[in-house]
C-alpha cells in the first residue's frame, strides 16, 4: 500500500459531514467502527453524537445488513427506494468506508486506520474478528492505547460465549420477557417482547459508556483496554428492580400487564373515550388524586392510606377507582390531575408523539440531507443528551455506502488518488 503526499482528489461529496464535524466533546475521538446491525452502531452512533469522528467499515456493494431490512425504505425523486429506516435509525454522523475485511490488502486498510484510532467497537462472534488479524491481541500491538469494545450476544467467557445473540432471544433468556405481558388467564396473556429491541439499544448505550471509561483510564495510564459488554449481562442488569425483587424474596416476579409490582396506582386506566396512564408515585399524590376524584375518604382508608397497603389491596382499590375514571375522557383526566400535580399522560403512537409541543419543542426530530432522498433530506431523530449551554447542531445524515472510502484513505492514511484507484480496481475498495 502505497502512503504518499495526498493529491485532492475525492470521489463523492462529504460537505453535509463536514459541517457538523469537529463540534462536540468527543470531536478530538476518532472511532473505528466494525459493527453492523444494532447494538454496534448505536454505541458508534452515540460517539458520533457526541462529536467524535466515527469510520462505519462496511463490505463493498452490500454494506451493513440493515440497508436492506425494509420495508419501509426512503424513496428517491423517481419513486425508488434508497436507504431503510432501519439503517438510518443507527449511523447517523458516521463516515463510510467501503473494504473488504476477507483480503489482505483491506485487512492491511482496516489495521492502518486502527493504528490511527482512539477506539474501535465491533460485534463480531467471540474471536470472529482474529481470522482477519483484527483481534484485540492483534491490534494492540499496533495501538497499545486503543480501546477495543467487544459487543456479543453472551460475552468473553463463559459456556455460551460462542453463541449468537440475537435481541429476541436475549429478552427471553435474559428474563424481560417474563415480566412483560398480561398475566396468565388474562385476555392475551402470555409473555412479550418489548417493541423495540430494547436489549440492542441498551447494550449500544452500555458499551458507549465502557469505551468513553477506557477512554478515560488512557488518558491517566496511556494504556488502551478490551471492553467486553454482552446483550446477556445487560438485559440481566436492566431488570433492575425487578431483579433485587426476586433475589430479596427469592420469588420471580410475574407478568402484570401494565400494572407496577411495587407501586399503586400506577397503570393504564380506561377512560370514557381513550386509555390514560396514572403513575401515582407516593401517598401525597394518592391523596390529591382521590380527592379531585371526589373520593377523598379512600387515602384515609386502611387498606389505601399507604402504598404498601394499596399493592396488598390492588384489585379492590383499581376496581373502585375505574369506574370514576370511565364516566369523563381522558383529556378530562390529564387536565384535572396535572392541575394538583398527580403524574398522568396519554397512550401516545409515534405520530401522536413527534406531533408533541414537548418533543417539537425540545428539538427531536430534524431534516438531514441526503444526497439520494426525494427532496434531498430524511428524517433524523435527535440525540437525548444534551450538554447545557453548548452548541448542539444536528449531525449529518447515516452516510451511503461507501460515500466516504476516498477521503478517509486520503486524510487518514495520507493515500495518493493512484493507490485509491488500484485499491478500487482489485474491488479491495468501493
Amino acid at each position: 500500500m502505497l502512503l504518499r503526499r495526498p493529491i485532492l482528489r475525492l470521489r463523492s461529496s462529504s460537505s453535509s459531514w463536514r459541517r457538523h464535524a469537529h463540534t462536540g466533546p468527543l470531536s478530538h475521538v476518532r472511532v473505528l467502527d466494525l459493527s453492523r446491525v444494532l447494538a454496534g452502531p448505536w454505541a458508534a452512533q452515540t460517539f458520533a453524537d457526541l462529536g467524535a469522528d466515527v469510520i462505519k467499515v462496511e463490505r463493498p456493494v452490500v454494506g451493513d445488513d440493515t440497508r436492506g431490512w425494509g420495508p419501509p425504505f426512503v424513496l428517491d425523486d423517481d419513486g425508488k427506494r434508497t436507504e431503510s429506516a432501519y439503517f438510518l435509525a443507527a449511523n447517523r454522523g458516521k463516515r463510510s468506508l467501503a473494504v473488504d475485511m476477507s483480503t489482505a490488502q483491506g485487512q492491511e486498510v482496516i489495521k492502518a486506520i486502527a493504528a490511527k484510532s482512539d477506539l474501535l467497537i465491533e460485534n463480531f462472534k467471540v474471536g470472529g474478528l482474529a481470522k482477519y488479524g483484527l483481534g484485540y491481541d492483534d491490534l494492540k500491538k499496533i495501538n497499545p492505547g486503543l480501546v477495543y469494545v467487544s459487543i456479543t450476544g453472551f460475552g468473553q467467557s463463559g459456556p455460551l460465549a460462542k453463541r449468537a445473540g440475537y435481541d429476541f432471544l436475549i429478552q427471553a433468556m435474559g428474563g424481560l420477557m417474563s415480566v412483560t405481558g398480561a398475566p396468565d388467564g388474562a385476555s392475551g396473556g402470555g409473555p412479550q417482547k418489548v417493541g423495540v429491541a430494547l436489549t440492542d439499544v441498551l447494550t449500544g448505550l452500555n458499551a458507549a459508556i465502557g469505551g468513553l471509561a477506557a477512554l478515560a483510564r488512557k488518558d491517566r495510564t496511556g494504556e488502551g483496554a478490551h471492553v467486553d459488554c454482552s446483550l446477556l449481562d445487560v438485559c440481566v442488569a436492566s431488570m433492575a428492580n425487578q431483579a433485587l425483587s426476586y433475589l430479596v424474596s427469592g420469588k420471580p416476579p410475574t407478568r402484570l400487564g401494565n400494572a407496577h409490582p411495587s407501586i399503586v396506582p400506577y397503570s393504564a386506566f380506561a377512560a370514557s373515550d381513550q386509555s390514560l396512564i396514572i403513575a401515582v408515585g407516593n401517598d401525597g399524590q394518592f391523596a390529591r388524586m382521590v380527592e379531585v376524584m371526589g373520593m377523598a375518604e379512600l387515602a384515609e382508608d386502611e387498606r389505601y392510606k399507604t402504598n404498601a397497603a394499596r399493592v396488598t389491596n390492588r384489585v379492590e382499590l383499581e376496581a373502585k377507582l375505574q369506574p370514576a375514571i370511565s364516566a369523563q375522557p381522558a383529556s378530562y383526566w390529564i387536565s384535572t390531575f396535572e392541575s394538583v400535580g398527580v403524574p398522568c399522560g396519554p397512550i401516545n403512537d409515534m405520530a401522536q408523539v413527534f406531533d408533541s409541543p414537548q418533543v417539537k419543542a425540545r428539538g427531536m426530530r430534524y431534516e438531514a440531507p441526503h444526497p439520494t432522498a426525494g427532496g434531498g433530506t430524511v428524517p433524523q431523530v435527535a440525540c437525548p443528551i444534551k450538554l447545557v449551554g453548548e452548541d448542539h447542531a444536528p449531525r449529518a445524515a447515516p452516510p451511503t455506502l461507501g460515500a466516504h472510502t476516498d477521503e478517509v484513505l486520503l486524510e487518514v492514511l495520507a493515500m495518493d488518488a493512484e493507490a485509491i484507484e488500484a485499491l478500487r480496481a482489485q474491488g479491495i475498495i468501493q
